[in-house]
């Protein structure tokens, strides 16, 4: 009985980049982990972020902390300002999903060959 209860033990997936195991990447030094990336990768690090991006990233972060404590992605429902040409419009930036959840079910008509020859009336 106690065999068969090990054998049930859910096994987690090991994450790795390039065969290196998690731990490993995190007590990598950065330049050891730049390494590890293709070439476009380190030159953009090595270039480090753009003025604007750094600026915008550090509002976010001062407006997350601010924000009441839960669990929630870096820049889900902040206010954020867009300017149009003319003035500056107050956007909330929200989750949505961008994909349709596939749903099995029956083929509809049309899918597959037999079904080509039934009247769709």
């Amino acid at each position: 009985m106690a065999e068969a209860e090990e054998k049930q033990q859910r096994t987690f997936r090991k994450v790795t980049y390039r065969s290196i195991d998690l731990d490993q990447l995190l007590d990598m030094s950065y330049e050891q982990l730049k390494q590890l990336y293709s070439a476009r990768r380190r030159q953009r690090l090595n270039r480090g972020p753009r003025r604007k991006q750094h600026s915008l990233l550090k509002r976010l972060h001062k407006a997350e902390k601010d924000a009441p404590p839960m669990e929630k992605p870096e820049v889900v429902n902040i206010m954020v300002g867009l300017y149009n040409g003319k003035t500056f419009n107050q956007v909330e930036i929200q989750f949505s999903i961008n994909y349709k959840p596939v749903k099995h079910g029956r083929p509809s008509i049309g899918a597959t060959h037999s079904s080509r020859f039934i009247p769709l009336k």
